[in-house]
This record gives structure tokens, sequence and C-alpha cells, in this order.
């Protein structure tokens, strides 16, 4: 064969280039098995032990806690002191009817005074009533001497203003009539006392106590029905 008869071979870049070798894919590792002693163990046992008795020790003390302030909440509400109730039931002028009643003038009156209290008791170290007409100061005495009034009961304060403690005049006396005329003559009632509370073996402060009885009488100097028993408000000072 004649060298004319050979042909000629090209090689292109690529063919020289090395291929690229796949990378091997990693393999899963296996877990590691850890072995534990008896030590560990215990251990773990003895900490879920002192969770569970510390989480029962605290629910415990919660609901001792709760059970106590409930039993204090109870004892509050039935040993808190309320202040008497008060109620007019009789108020008469006498001698309205006359035109110089002044002469002889003359207010009676009651009054109910309720402790309302379930245990508690109520010292009246003193009590004074006084009458107003316009606002203005017409009569004042003394009403009862100190006494000890126990829980749950009613006392009936009678009252009686005359010549000695009721200061009317003929003036005053005609502005009686005016009103009377007109169907109504309207007076207030002031009674005024100093008390304390016995709560159990314990006795509280010294308390100035006032009590508003607004009170109403017809031409016969009677109260009107529609004052007769009202309630009467009651502060303290």
């Amino acid at each position: 064969m004649s060298n004319s008869d050979w042909l000629p071979i090209r090689y292109t870049q690529q063919e020289f280039q090395p291929q690229p070798q796949p990378h091997p894919q990693p393999q899963p590792r296996e877990p590691i098995k850890r072995h534990h002693t008896a030590r560990y163990y215990a251990h773990r046992v003895r900490e879920s032990f002192t969770t569970r008795v510390t989480k029962v020790l605290c629910a415990i003390f919660l609901s001792l806690l709760l059970v106590v302030g409930i039993v204090f909440f109870i004892l509050w509400l039935s040993l808190r002191p309320h202040r008497p109730r008060f109620h007019i039931m009789e108020f008469t002028v006498p001698g309205l009817a006359q035109p110089s009643g002044f002469e002889n003038a003359q207010i009676t009156f009651n009054i109910t005074a309720r402790n309302s209290n379930q245990h508690i008791g109520i010292y009246y170290d003193s009590m004074v009533g006084s009458v107003y007409y316009k606002d203005q100061q017409i009569g004042s005495t003394p009403l009862l001497d100190p006494f000890y009034q126990e829980s749950k009961t009613t006392k009936i304060v009678y009252g009686t203003f005359g010549a000695a403690t009721l200061t009317v005049n003929s003036n005053r006396w005609k502005e009686f009539m005016d009103d009377r005329q007109q169907g109504t003559v309207v007076f207030r009632l002031d009674i005024t006392s100093v008390i304390r509370f016995k709560i159990l073996t314990w006795d509280s402060k010294h308390h100035k106590m006032h009590v508003n009885c607004d009170v109403a009488v017809g031409q016969d100097g009677s109260i009107l029905p529609a004052w007769k028993n009202k309630k009467c408000p009651v502060y303290f000072s």
C-alpha cells in the first residue's frame, strides 16, 4: 500500500479532555447504639419521681390556699358590721290645730332601731334627739342612757319635746299654721349617737352616727300614712 492510500485522522480537543468521574453516593450511617448503665436509669427514675412529688405538693398547696381564701372571704362577709336600721313609726304635734298651741307646744315620736347583724352586737354610748323645721333646730333632748343591743333585735326609742326642750314662739307657730292650711307640715328628726360594734370578743372603735328622718304631719298633727314606717338614712362622721 502506498502512502497515498493512508487516510489522515484528525483528533478533536474533547477527545483528549479527561471525562468526569461519578462521585460515590454517601452511605447512610447506622444509628449508634448507646448502652446506659443501671446507675443512669436509677438517676432518671429518681428525677421523674421528684418531679411528680413536686407537682403533687404544688397542687396541694394551691388547693389549701384556695380553701383558706374562701373561708376568710365567708368570715369577712359574715363578720362585717352593718350599720343599724332606723324607721320612724310615730310623730305627733298634738296642739297643731290650736291657734295658741305654741304656749304648751309638744312633739312626741317613736322610732325603731334594728340591729340586723348576725353575730355582732352594738354598744350605744349615748343618744340625743333633735327636731328641725325648715332647717332650723326647734328642740333637742337626750333620749336613752347607754345600752347594748344584741344581734337580730329591734329596740323602740321614744322621745318627747316639751316646754323645756322645745323653742317655739308665736311667729314660728304661725308658720306651722300656714303650712297646716296647705295640708302638710314637714319636720326633720335627727338622732345622733356614739356607737361601737362588738364582734365576738373584739370591740370596734367609736363611730359617731347620724340618723335623719324627714316626716310630715297632717292638719290634725298626726304623721301622714305615706311617712309612717319610712326608713331613715344613716351615716357616720
